[in-house]
């Protein structure tokens, strides 16, 4: 059976890039990986559209989140962190880890935050250090108004906003000096298209005057160790060689599509793919703000989403995605972020439509792939 990998992470990888990192080792403290790193900072500065260093870290995302509570936070501090899905929920561990004293703003899973809610909140306690939240909400498959809740956080001289864009930059724009983003988070296995292992971060000049007073210890993950080697074009520790050549060609693809046609491309995608399975008579699960990195799907009544998900996999080859905690078994998750096109959109169309056949639901076949078809017809 053929396998198609639609999942929200890891993503698929180009072949040309596969063919990078099968390369000779080459080693992280020699003369050709300064220039490779050299050029490679120059590339994440494009992406994240800032004038700041973008450290790169060997761990997955989740490693440049811990980084972003223990380098600029101290035990007491206070964050204030959005809670709208399975992943703004783990900004609230990261601050009990760390001894930070979380305020959360709990928001309903497929809604979005008020922008206005976070202004209320920081008006009425203006002792708090940090804003934390999602720009896209992988669980739930919501965007979060990252330029709104920016707006509001930029004119205070003692707050920082950190923005998980690990499913959002390289998909939709994001401008991180512009808009006034303190710390931005990626990982490499989303829209970058390469395998899991890298997490990058961009750091304002803000956020790096908080770092010089926060008293939370961090070793591997130490933003300040790592942005004195890195301006070196060297790293603190051993790098992540053969995902940074991976990396280099990587932005090779993305630069010859230009950013802008890069998120043009996913706005069409997402849009034709919620559009279809809105036509095969399913239900969005988002309520508003939808990503454009994934389609989340409500299962529909009598349907387990969870049996979705596995015959997807199954029956057609293809990984997606279900939910997670209470959304287990009432949603599925279908991605088209990074190297995606077209026909990928197209087939996962197909396949949702004949496994939900397969398990009894009333569905008319090709329904919502002929939407699809005609909303990516070139004319």
């Amino acid at each position: 059976m053929k396998r198609y990998l639609l999942a929200p992470g890891p993503t698929q990888v180009p072949p040309e890039v596969l063919l990078a990192m099968a390369q000779p080792m080459l080693h992280h403290r020699a003369p050709e990986f300064v220039t490779l790193f050299k050029e490679i900072r120059e590339d994440l500065k494009w992406l994240f559209q800032t004038r700041q260093d973008v450290l790169t870290l060997v761990s997955s995302g989740t490693g440049g989140m811990e980084g972003a509570i223990s380098n600029f936070l101290s035990p007491g501090d206070k964050a204030l962190y959005v809670n709208g899905g399975k992943f703004g929920e783990r900004w609230g561990k990261l601050c009990k880890t760390f001894g930070v004293t979380g305020i959360e703003i709990k928001v309903e899973w497929g809604q979005a935050v008020d922008p206005q809610v976070i202004a209320d909140a920081l008006k009425k306690d203006p002792t708090i250090k940090a804003v934390y939240v999602q720009a896209s909400e992988t669980s739930t498959g919501v965007a979060h108004d990252t330029r709104a809740i920016a707006e509001i956080v930029r004119s205070r001289d003692e707050t920082i906003l950190v923005v998980d864009a690990i499913t959002a930059l390289g998909v939709f724009d994001l401008k991180t000096d512009e808009w006034g983003i303190d710390v931005m988070i990626a990982g490499s296995q989303k829209a970058l298209m390469l395998p899991p292992g890298l997490a990058f971060v961009s750091v304002s000049d803000k956020a790096w005057r908080l770092a010089d007073k926060a008293k939370n210890a961090a070793f591997y993950f130490n933003f300040k160790k790592e942005r004195d080697s890195q301006q070196k074009n060297q790293t603190a520790y051993t790098a992540g060689v053969s995902l940074l050549v991976g990396l280099r060609e990587v932005f090779r693809i993305l630069k010859a599509e230009g950013l802008g046609n890069v998120f043009a491309r996913h706005a069409r995608l997402a849009h034709a793919t919620r559009e279809g399975m809105k036509a095969a008579g399913l239900s969005l699960f988002p309520k508003q703000n939808p990503s454009d990195a994934l389609t989340v799907v409500s299962a529909p009544d009598g349907v387990d989403g969870q049996a979705v998900y596995k015959n997807l996999r199954e029956d057609y080859g293809i990984t997606a995605a279900g939910g997670q905690d209470h959304l287990k078994g009432k949603i599925f998750r279908i991605s088209h972020m990074g190297y995606i096109d077209t026909f990928d959109v197209i087939q996962a169309l197909a396949a949702t439509e004949m496994v939900l056949k397969g398990l009894g639901y009333p569905i008319k076949l090709g329904a919502g792939v002929g939407k699809a078809e005609e909303l990516l017809l070139k004319k």
